[in-house]
């Protein structure tokens, strides 16, 4: 006796080798290690250095009401919260001129700030604002409180000098410094 064995197959499903879509993949982890950054600088020279500002006295009436700087622009850039301070490098401007020996002539009483544009999201700090001179001294004040992140925060301040008639001719002269502090 003879046995016959039928095979009988599907080819269901299966594509031909021409049309096979075969896929790999590969995966990597990128971490960024972030640091706390904060940087303040003038915008008319783009540097931590600010053009030096000139308040001549020419006239008597000078001497009496004051002389007023331009609007002078600080951006902070921070990746968190910041207060911004201020002083005067010294208590006394630094005299040069003819006269011996130099006179002193103190900052406190004689030279104010005012906050003329607060583009911070802070609030502009007591003593200071936006309406009135505020003497600086040689110990940091806070200008500007809880200022918000950014890259491009920005405030303005304007100078006024009243020195009296009490000093002599001559050029006084003072660095004013605004530190920047994150929260």
């Amino acid at each position: 006796m003879k046995k016959i064995v039928i095979i009988a197959a599907t080819f269901l499903g299966f594509a031909s080798a021409a049309n096979a879509q075969v896929t790999a993949n590969a995966t990597q982890q990128v971490n960024l290690s972030l640091t706390n950054a904060i940087a303040i600088t003038f915008t008319g020279s783009g540097t931590t250095t600010g053009a030096a500002v000139s308040m001549p006295f020419t006239a008597v009436s000078d001497y009496t009401t004051g002389v007023t700087s331009s609007a002078q622009q600080l951006k902070v850039q921070s990746n968190k919260n910041f207060t911004v301070t201020v002083n005067a490098n010294a208590a006394n401007f630094t005299y040069t001129g003819s006269t011996t020996p130099a006179p002193s002539m103190p900052v406190s009483g004689v030279l104010g700030v005012e906050v003329t544009a607060n583009g911070t999201g802070g609030t502009i700090a007591t003593p200071f604002s936006s309406s009135a001179y505020s003497t600086l001294t040689n110990t940091a004040q806070n200008l500007i409180s809880n200022a918000t992140y950014g890259g491009n925060q920005t405030f303005s301040v304007q100078y006024q000098a009243t020195p009296g008639f009490a000093y002599p001719a001559g050029t006084y002269t003072t660095s004013v410094v605004y530190t920047a502090t994150q929260l």
